[in-house]
């Protein structure tokens, strides 16, 4: 007896059950992965949120807010497959080069740099923190050290209560006070046992530098400690009125006036140590060509990149294209091995040989005095034009094995027809070199040799380990030396190595290096294109 035919029809048009495991399988290993890696992200990214955001430091607050919801959107809807695939990209892009150089622009037109560092608000207190005194007749308060994460703090007996806080925390209740002594308890906070900070000579260091401000007002004094275990309020001797924008000194009677550069000046000039980052404009770029200090220095060192980068790439091309022509001839036996030594150089790191050379060429005790000239003493580190031929010598050592390595591959893949038609058509050596074998070279190497330049630009390595740009240029700022090129000089003018840093002024050089470069490249490109006439 065979069924109705609605019976039929309904029983092939009903999806077969689904087991648990499939619906668990359904439910994917990668989904789960997916939220497993989505719950670092997010947790990631809402730690950067949060630290952009006690910095009040709205750019990053804001790039990173966005980069993460777009990070949810795309990987927790169905309608983003590609962008699935090129997010991970194009956020690395966006962190590591767009928002850097981003960065890098909006700190060039800015004074941040020594003395220049933050907001008015902590100059303000760090002037007057530099003229304090303790309050005339103040008593002395238990005190307690105590720490929440991280962070150190004082917690003092004051008007009959327990009142904590940090550098950055004024003092603000926390609990009764106890009947007698220091706090021996404080509610939300972890005290610092005293045997801890006397084993500590770090930790003492800190606890004695560090000042909790009494209120949210700077003039009503802080709270200071010699010995970790009572304090005592601390005044300054200079007045912060915010409504004039004035520091005065009560001592020697100077008022200091913020102007518009970020800095505390009285009416004789002198200024406060302490100043604040401001927006200058095009200040930056206009000192690098008007400042009489600057402008000769880094002239120099300019004419110098651009011959360094040139030289780095013109006779390393040359060395490396010579013996691969040399080790390309089927007559030249052990090609191999011969092959393999030559490149041994691009095998070492750069700043070992670099260090390596360093003590080579030193005048005293290095080798190449003692084996090459007779033990002569050639200060080759500290004459100007010698110390550029060393580096330019590590630098052509280090570097030549990869361009004889790209010529080997591009002579290798010449078209051997095209020669023996040269050859049949009765052309020299010579004439197929120049005309078939160089022009062919060049148009597989070109973009190398680009790449290279802007590479050799930029090479602050090499130079840094060498000699650190040495030996230094007469009466130039920010210890300039004659062997720096620009990425170095940047290095320097931005204080890393010690001194004042300028980084509003290394960011503007940075800006006209990346311009420059780039120009440089683009243009090159361009007249690559002309030796594909000969393809």
């Amino acid at each position: 007896m065979t069924a109705p035919q609605s019976t039929l029809d309904a029983d092939t048009s009903a999806p077969p059950p689904e087991s648990h495991a499939r619906r668990w399988s359904g439910l994917g290993v990668g989904f789960i992965v997916k939220l497993v890696l989505m719950a670092a992200v997010n947790a990631v990214g809402l730690l950067a949120i949060i630290a952009a955001f006690q910095a009040e430091s709205w750019i990053v607050f804001g790039f990173a807010l966005a980069l993460l919801v777009i990070a949810d959107v795309v990987y927790f809807t169905k309608k983003a497959l590609p962008l699935k695939y090129l997010l991970p990209g194009l956020s690395f892009l966006l962190i590591f080069q767009v928002f850097i150089f981003l960065y890098t622009g909006y700190i060039a037109f800015t004074n941040y740099g020594s003395g220049h560092v933050g907001s008015q608000e902590q100059a303000v207190e760090a002037a007057l923190a530099q003229g304090e005194r303790r309050v005339e007749g103040s008593p002395s308060l238990p005190l307690a050290v105590v720490e929440r994460g991280g962070e150190l703090g004082f917690a003092v007996v004051l008007d009959g209560e327990i009142q904590a806080g940090t550098a950055d925390e004024p003092l603000d209740s926390v609990g009764a006070a106890p009947a007698s002594g220091a706090p021996t308890e404080v509610p939300g906070w972890n005290i610092v046992p005293r045997n801890n900070i006397i084993s500590d000579k770090a930790l003492q260091d800190q606890v004695v530098d560090l000042r909790v401000p009494v209120s949210d007002d700077p003039n009503d004094g802080s709270i200071r400690t010699r010995d970790g275990s009572s304090g005592a309020v601390y005044l300054s001797t200079m007045t912060w009125d915010p409504e004039s924008q004035t520091i005065s000194d009560s001592a020697s009677g100077a008022v200091y006036t913020a102007t518009d550069d970020g800095r505390f000046v009285s009416e004789d000039g002198t200024a406060l140590p302490a100043g604040w980052t401001v927006n200058v404009g095009f200040a930056n770029f206009v000192e690098l060509f008007t400042n009489p200090a600057m402008l000769q220095p880094l002239a120099m060192v300019t004419g110098w990149t651009f011959a360094w980068a040139i030289l780095s790439v013109a006779i390393p091309f040359g060395l490396g294209l010579v013996f691969a022509l040399i080790f390309n001839d089927p007559r030249v036996r052990g090609q191999k091995v011969l092959r393999t030594l030559f490149i041994l150089p691009y095998a070492f790191p750069a700043f070992m040989s670099a260090l390596l050379f360093r003590g080579m060429f030193n005048a005293e005790f290095g080798v190449i005095n003692d084996f090459f000239f007779g033990g002569a003493q050639i200060d080759w580190l500290g004459d100007p034009w010698l110390a550029r031929f060393a580096v330019l010598f590590v630098n052509v050592w280090l570097t030549y094995p990869y361009y004889f390595l790209v010529c080997t591959g591009a002579l290798q893949a010449l078209p051997q027809d095209a020669l023996e038609a040269a050859s049949i058509d009765g052309a020299g050596k010579f004439r197929q070199l120049r005309s078939i074998i160089l022009p062919l070279v060049l148009v597989s190497t070109a973009p190398l040799l680009i790449s290279s330049f802007a590479f050799s630009f930029n090479n602050f390595t090499v130079i840094y380990m060498f000699n650190n740009g040495g030996p230094a240029i007469p009466g130039a700022p920010y210890a300039l030396g004659n062997t720096d090129i620009l990425i170095s000089a940047i290095y320097d003018i931005s204080g890393v190595s010690g001194g004042a840093a300028d980084y509003g002024l290394a960011s503007a050089l940075s800006i006209l290096v990346f311009i420059v470069v780039g120009v440089i490249s683009a243009i090159a490109f361009r007249q690559t294109k002309k030796l594909e006439e000969y393809q």
